[in-house]
């Protein structure tokens, strides 16, 4: 007898809000093998887009190499504020940008 338990889907399966990246982590892990057979369906029929993921409305993705203690301090502080790493980084980045424009517009 053939069993009738439907399959979900990539599409169907969505990740939840994680409480901090050890939560996400154990996550993607439990469900990696779901995940690669998802892909390579998804290879399989042409529908994988460019890059590691495709992204529609994304924003672009960048890398910048960091102080390891710049980094670590960065985490932590990230946590105390229960925002992820990337995110507070990406915050100060902005801060930082629209601060020195404000400075360089007040200079004229």
């Amino acid at each position: 007898m053939k069993s009738t338990k439907r399959r979900v889907t990539a599409r169907e399966m969505k990740a939840p809000k994680f409480r901090n990246e050890t939560q996400e982590a154990n996550w993607w892990a439990s469900h990696q093998t779901q995940i690669a057979e998802e892909f390579e369906r998804a290879a399989a029929e042409g529908h994988l887009g460019r890059g590691s993921v495709a992204r529609k409305g994304a924003t672009p993705t960048t890398t910048i190499r960091l102080d390891q203690d710049d980094l670590s301090r960065a985490r932590l502080q990230a946590e105390r504020k229960g925002l992820r790493y990337q995110t507070y980084l990406k915050m100060l980045l902005r801060e930082a940008l629209l601060a020195e424009e404000h400075k360089m517009a007040h200079r004229r």
